[in-house]
């Protein structure tokens, strides 16, 4: 059940902007999950949550680092000119590329310095991203897939 409210939490973050505990604990409880304010408050430290500036100039729940906009302008290019398609199994993400363009797109995933990323590996038309947590491999997962999808929707 824990498992499944972080990831739930995790998805929430990314979809939503949360200000505070209990707009989650709203959230929380029309997705099926009855949580204190203390679980709540758990939760947060165990996902190692923090409070960032929005677009919109408030204060909302993050997983931390997120892709600098001038590295996803550097770098949004190579991936959505490369990359097939992303996905995660447990702790480790996999990056499918055109042949011949994994290096570069591992090399830009490394420059961006993931949190909670250990390090990543390619092949040729392959890229193996080893996460500290499968809870990180979501969330990268789900941010390269925004990456992706903000360049798709740009050109």
């Amino acid at each position: 059940m824990k498992k499944r409210r972080h990831a739930k939490i995790l998805e929430l973050i990314n979809a939503k902007d949360i200000e505070t505990q209990e707009e989650l604990q709203v959230y929380l409880f029309k997705c099926g999950f009855e949580v204190t304010q203390a679980t709540i408050s758990r939760d947060i430290k165990e996902l190692r949550l923090v409070k960032e500036l929005s677009e919109r100039g408030r204060y909302i729940y993050s997983t931390g680092k997120k892709a600098s906009s001038d590295a996803v302008r550097r770098t949004g290019g190579i991936f959505s000119e490369s990359i097939v398609s992303v996905e995660h199994a447990l702790n480790t993400v996999c990056i499918r590329c055109f042949p011949g363009m994994a290096m570069a797109v591992c090399t830009a995933i490394e420059s961006m310095e993931w949190s909670g990323v250990v390090g990543a590996i390619s092949g040729d038309d392959t890229i193996f991203v080893l996460c500290k947590t499968e809870d990180f491999a979501k969330i990268f997962t789900m941010n390269m897939e925004k990456i992706l999808n903000a360049k798709n929707t740009r050109y």
